[in-house]
């Protein structure tokens, strides 16, 4: 990529303000394999005046102007759907396999999602003699992090294109390619001047930047609930918008009438997805205390059966994790289940044998975990399923929501009027019925410290506009 060093600020690929630059890693080698800028406070101006000028005009575009302009970008992005594959995987070290029929394909599904959204969308409403107008909220500010790259940041990119906001958006340093691509593809189909800027670089100076800035009207923030909370403290002073979707920590409710092999193992394969790293991912699985043993089995099972190993080998099920930091937090946490008295079942501290170089860590699963331990209770963003036994389904639902944390839940039953009735009694954003498919339709985010706001479909594109009232308008 000739301009990795240079960001998209106004229609341009234009030099940093300040030389100051970062290696970008891959996890699979812990080599770097690509440069990129870090951006200063300056640069962050820039990008935000250049979005403050566009919104004049792009905020007066007309609904069918800004479906054309999302399906010229699915367009482009199907064409450089290869690209983005291979960006991701580089990246992040997701498997190319995962990369392609998962990360990659977020991108697509919530492009198209997003345009049958403003197909129907109804932007002005009468009611009586007022009309209640939906309007874009203005300049947005977008973090996104490195987990997700492509769904994270078109499920930010597309509402805000969709509502007429202008943005800037600031990915994550760890994993930045993607959306440098994505910025190409928003440029090849058309999006014009100063609607969409990026600015690469660290969460305390450019988030923070962006968080403070007088013309930034909204913050969209992904992230840890940690660096969450900064970006709200930041952005308090000029009272703008925050949305934030944040940390989780997700029960998966086994319930005794389901069928636990087929429940814990398909629940154990959803926990390892994208080697542990998603906020929604179904980390804390209760089942029935007397059935924990047998739960073990089915979970070791498919623990064991897990080929991890580097992006680009054909039969890697499983790739690193991101980087050296979040090799060492998850084997500190996977050290603490051991100590706090846990049954380790698969897995373990260190990595898979054979692995001596990338962040690659072992697919562990522990049980007889209690709801005190630390295992139960933190987010690890990693490889490490916790099984958590009940005895009485209040037990079960009281658990799941001792949490800090409410993003996601999963229930599996053999009656779907069973399964609905607990769903009701969890409280989380979203929660999946016996693993149903993942709708780009849902809404998504969270209670408690999982943030607030939601993104998807028309709950994401509702969050980028503001409502006015026009009192006397009819007759």
């Amino acid at each position: 990529m000739q301009h990795a060093t240079q960001f998209y600020i106004d229609g341009k690929w234009i030099d940093p303000i300040e030389p100051k630059t970062l290696d970008v890693i891959d996890p699979s080698t812990a080599k770097p394999f690509a440069t990129i800028s870090l951006g200063s406070a300056g640069d962050v101006d820039r990008a935000v005046a250049a979005a403050k000028t566009a919104f004049a005009s792009y905020s007066e575009t007309t609904v069918q102007q800004r479906i054309d302009l999302l399906q010229a970008i699915l367009e482009v992005y199907r064409k450089r759907y290869d690209d983005m594959v291979d960006a991701i995987s580089h990246e992040m070290g997701a498997p190319k396999q995962f990369a392609h029929d998962a990360q990659a394909w977020t991108g697509t599904a919530h492009l198209e999602t997003m345009i049958r959204t403003l197909q129907h969308f109804d932007f002005e409403q009468l009611k009586g003699s007022m009309l209640i107008r939906k309007e874009p909220v203005g300049v947005c500010g977008l973090i996104t992090p490195w987990n997700w790259p492509a769904l994270q940041i078109t499920t930010k990119v597309a509402p805000a294109l969709a509502a007429g906001c202008t943005m800037v958006l600031k990915p994550s340093e760890l994993a930045p390619m993607s959306a440098m691509l994505y910025a190409e593809i928003l440029h090849e189909a058309g999006v014009p001047a100063g609607v969409f800027n990026l600015v690469n670089g660290e969460g305390q100076v450019v988030g923070d930047a962006m968080s403070r800035h007088k013309d930034i009207d909204m913050m969209s923030f992904t992230g840890s609930t940690r660096a969450g909370v900064q970006v709200a403290k930041a952005a308090a002073d000029t009272v703008k918008r925050v949305h934030q979707e944040l940390g989780g920590k997700s029960a998966n409710l086994i319930l005794e009438d389901a069928d636990l092999r087929d429940a814990v193992t398909r629940g154990a394969r959803a926990c390892f997805d994208n080697s542990g790293q998603s906020c929604d991912a179904p980390t804390r699985m209760f089942v029935p205390r007397a059935r924990m043993d047998e739960a073990l089995s089915y979970a070791k099972e498919v623990a064991d059966a897990l080929v991890v190993g580097p992006a680009d080998a054909p039969s890697s099920d499983m790739g690193p994790v991101i980087s050296q930091l979040q090799f060492d937090k998850i084997q500190s946490m996977i050290d603490a289940g051991v100590r706090e008295g846990a049954v380790l079942a698969a897995g373990g501290p260190g990595r898979p044998e054979g692995l001596g170089e990338g962040y690659y860590v072992r697919p562990t699963v522990f049980g007889h975990v209690t709801h005190d331990m630390t295992i139960a209770r933190e987010e690890i963003f990693g490889p490490v399923l916790s099984i958590l036994g009940y005895d009485t389904e209040d037990e079960a639902v009281a658990m799941a929501n001792d949490s800090i944390y409410g993003l996601a839940g999963y229930i599996q039953s053999a009656s779907l009027e069973r399964a609905r009735t607990v769903a009701k009694r969890l409280r989380t954003g979203t929660i999946y019925l016996n693993y149903a498919e993942y709708s780009p339709e849902a809404p998504f985010g969270g209670y408690r410290q999982s943030g607030n706001g939601r993104e998807y479909g028309e709950f994401g594109l509702e969050d980028f506009l503001e409502i006015k009232g026009v009192v006397g308008y009819g007759k």
